[in-house]
């Protein structure tokens, strides 16, 4: 089995914006699909560590992209492992068009493994011996920027609170990664999106929120279309940053 796993998607008409351009969190979530597939047929995917009651949890996604897929377009998004860690692993994304002529983008990622019942850091090398190690492809070039600190200042605006409901959670019972994708994206209005595309979209999550939480979202503009929020749950905890770079 190759290394590098490489899935067919397509941009839903349903999935596209106004633009006929497929949404970047539904773009996120495909990526996130083929992580889970990579490691999945390769033997340390969800449905193995859950019956030892171990899980992946994503902690941290860039994607950079010079353009979307377009509605009914078929393209595949390339994944491999980077590099491994004892608590973490770093993989990363090529989103192609189905041929594999034309590039759209790339994504960087940071997981990290857990045990399910204390939420506690999980040893990745513990897994079947480190066989995780016989899948890194350390040589595979990603052009894109790792994901920073994303630094916020106390004087971030506060923009607008939500609450979060049964959509919002998933199979690890919390807030879906994706999700805050889409909310930190909803802070602009459809009218800013007319003029406006996004060329870099980074998150980094810090703690675990769950469904009936509230979130607050506060931003901060840092330099000329690109902006800096910290999303806060219930009881003032921080629950993760982000980083949105438009065009």
């Amino acid at each position: 089995m190759d290394k590098i796993g490489r899935y067919e998607f397509l941009a839903e008409p349903f999935h596209c914006d106004f633009s006929g351009q497929i949404f970047m969190g539904h773009l996120g979530n495909h990526m996130l699909n083929a992580a889970d597939f990579h490691s999945t047929d390769r033997g340390f995917g969800m449905s193995y560590l859950n019956t030892i009651q171990r899980t992946w949890v994503l902690s941290r996604l860039a994607i950079e992209m010079e353009e979307m897929p377009r509605q009914y377009t078929r393209f595949n998004v390339e994944t491999w492992v980077e590099s491994a860690m004892r608590f973490f692993t770093n993989r990363n994304f090529r989103v192609v068009s189905a041929d594999g002529e034309h590039v759209f983008g790339y994504g960087r990622s940071i997981w990290a493994m857990i045990d399910t019942e204390t939420r506690q850091p999980a040893d990745i090398f513990a897994i079947d011996h480190g066989a995780i190690n016989d899948w890194v492809v350390s040589d595979k070039e990603c052009p894109i920027a790792k994901g920073g600190r994303v630094k916020m200042g106390n004087d971030a605006e506060p923009v607008r609170s939500i609450d979060t409901y049964y959509n919002d959670v998933d199979i690890n019972g919390h807030v879906n990664s994706v999700k805050y994708i889409e909310h930190v994206l909803d802070l602009w209005p459809v009218e800013w999106y007319r003029e406006h595309s996004i060329r870099r979209f980074e998150v980094a999550y810090v703690a675990e929120a769950h469904g009936g939480d509230k979130l607050s979202f506060f931003r901060e503009q840092v330099e000329e279309n690109a902006f800096n929020v910290r999303i806060v749950k219930s009881g003032g905890v921080e629950v993760a940053r982000a980083a949105v770079h438009f065009v």
